[in-house]
């Protein structure tokens, strides 16, 4: 099968790549479509060291399984369901976990994936497969919600405005917070603005340190992200991490110390919320495409995302 392999920080499409064999409580699922993710930029800059198919950002149709021949998304961590941490209600923490494209288990990228069938979730007719290839990185903005991070009311600033900053905007517009996102493109702060003007949005170099921010959500994926977010957060405020940066990060972590400033991790989330936001259309998706290729083309398409200012870049790997 073709699929796009990720070894050391070289990619390339092998049109030769065995297909999945799954193991027992997995599903062959054959792939329609899927998403690129900042994440998947940062694995071919070397953070995790992953080697393998990448992607983890999918619609299929299982072929086999109770969902068989049904469009299904899937989370991504592939936990064990037997030790302490997933017995205490937190699989995604699983130590003996494998992780879709990013840990230890071959991605999305590809013609097929194999995946537990208990991370299945099928895709109601009422969404499009364009709409439901977002349900993970729209389930991770809904995990700031799952985690309590935020009250409704509350002034919340979004540092940076790609594919994470805008659905974490969104979600969290829609559940009462005034928003306001920073980022460095005109052109994608309007795309945000446009669909919902109540979400305020500036440019990073018209924005003003204010520490006045209950909430700062770093969606940057950037090293730049947290010292920024210490310059909005006010006293005994939030910085909520959302992305994940490769290589050493230094900072002084005196302004965290001074300022009593809680800052905390958020990652996956919940796929029956997201769903249901985009079943909604309380979440919009589609005005993020920004480009789209065949599954052939994909090395092409990785080099558009990681070098232009783009939105979500969507791979068409097979017909619907």
């Amino acid at each position: 099968m073709k699929a796009l392999h990720l070894s050391g920080t070289n990619f390339e499409l092998k049109v030769d790549h065995p297909k999945p064999k799954t193991l027992p409580g997995e599903v062959l699922v054959r792939v329609i479509r899927a998403g690129i993710c900042e994440t998947d930029l940062q694995l071919i800059q070397g953070y995790m060291g992953f080697e393998g198919v990448l992607g983890h950002e999918f619609v299929g149709v299982a072929e086999t399984g109770s969902l068989a021949g049904q469009r299904v998304v899937g989370e991504i961590n592939c936990s064990c369901w037997d030790c302490d941490t997933c017995r205490s209600g937190i699989p995604t923490h699983c130590p003996n976990r494998s992780v879709l494209g990013i840990l230890g288990h071959d991605g999305a990228f590809a013609e097929y994936i194999a995946v537990p069938e208990k991370n299945l979730y099928a895709v109601p007719d009422s969404l499009s497969t364009d709409e439901a290839v977002f349900v993970e990185p729209v389930a991770a903005a809904y995990q700031i919600l799952k985690q309590r991070l935020v009250e409704r009311g509350q002034s919340v600033v979004i540092l940076g405005d790609g594919r994470l900053g805008n659905l974490c905007a969104q979600v969290l517009a829609d559940f009462g917070c005034k928003v306001l996102v920073i980022g460095k493109h005109e052109r994608k702060l309007s795309i945000l603005h446009e669909i919902n003007d109540d979400i305020r949005t500036t440019l990073l170099e018209d924005a003003a340190p204010s520490r006045d921010a209950d909430i700062v959500v770093d969606c940057t994926g950037s090293p730049s992200g947290l010292p920024t977010a210490l310059q909005h957060v006010k006293p005994w405020g939030t910085v909520v991490l959302k992305t994940t940066v490769a290589g050493e990060q230094t900072l002084a972590l005196a302004p965290i110390v001074i300022d009593e400033v809680r800052v905390v991790g958020s990652r996956c989330g919940p796929f029956g919320d997201a769903l249901d936001g985009l079943r909604s259309g309380r979440v919009k998706v589609k005005p993020l495409i920004s480009e789209r290729f065949a599954l052939d083309q994909a090395v092409d398409a990785l080099a558009l995302t990681s070098n232009q200012p783009v939105l979500k870049v969507l791979l068409d790997v097979a017909p619907e």
